[in-house]
């Protein structure tokens, strides 16, 4: 009997890792889709975008209600703990990514009539792609339990962090020079920052996949991170 209920607890975890798997595809489909709007000025497109913001919330309440079931009914050992502990953390990780793609679309419409700079334009496209990229990989890293594929995040957020340092340094540069509206551009810097972000929540769900290999705690994690920064900061 106890054999049979380990059995449909994992054919369980199995249902919510294909779930994740899917809402991570949703999630980093909605960044590629609103720098495409972005670009092209494309309001219907981001205003469907918007709108499609239920159905990833839909599923994220889906996934973490099974999440919650399986604490309930089930008896967890350990490490299946963490598998569903990780699981929920992760949901809300990919819930908040797809928001920002929303917020995105939101700031689309704030700058209707604004040409954006071929300058501009390239850094937000590198900006898009690696948070894809780090959305794309978090998501595998989670499925496969591949901690380290989890770790190898923080060297590509690194990238995104510099892209965006160097963005708004270029934007605010330009700004100076009253070559830019005040109004798009405070908008421009909020999509860096959205973009920003998205790279952060992949970095977290990569921490918690190492919570549930390993049972590092994230908290373990990001203290390391920050004392390899400090000592690679001193060395150079």
């Amino acid at each position: 009997m106890q054999n049979e209920s380990r059995k449909s607890f994992h054919q369980e975890l199995e249902e919510i890792r294909e779930d994740i798997a899917h809402l991570g595809s949703m999630a980093s489909e909605r960044v590629t889709q609103a720098t495409e709007a972005l670009f092209e000025t494309n309001l219907e497109d981001a205003q469907r975008i918007i709108d499609e913001d239920d159905e990833v919330d839909a599923l994220a309440l889906e996934i973490e209600e099974k999440c919650q079931s399986v604490l309930l009914l089930q008896n967890p050992v350990a490490g299946d703990l963490r598998a569903v502990i990780s699981a929920l953390w992760i949901v809300g990780e990919l819930e908040r990514s797809a928001d920002l793609a929303s917020n995105i679309c939101k700031a689309n419409r704030r700058i209707l009539g604004y040409e954006i700079p071929s300058s501009t334009k390239a850094y937000l496209a590198l900006m898009s792609d690696e948070a894809i990229r780090l959305l794309n990989l978090a998501a595998d890293a989670y499925y496969q339990n591949n901690e380290g594929l989890a770790s190898a995040l923080e060297d590509i957020d690194d990238r995104l962090d510099g892209l965006h340092i160097d963005f708004l340094e270029g934007l605010f540069k330009d700004a100076e020079g009253g070559s830019g509206e005040v109004q798009p551009v405070v908008q421009m810097a909020l999509i860096g920052r959205y973009y920003e972000r998205i790279g952060d929540h992949a970095v977290n769900i990569g921490e918690r996949v190492s919570y549930m290999v390993s049972g590092r705690l994230p908290e373990d994690t990001g203290r390391a991170r920050i004392e390899y920064k400090e000592k690679k900061s001193k060395e150079e």
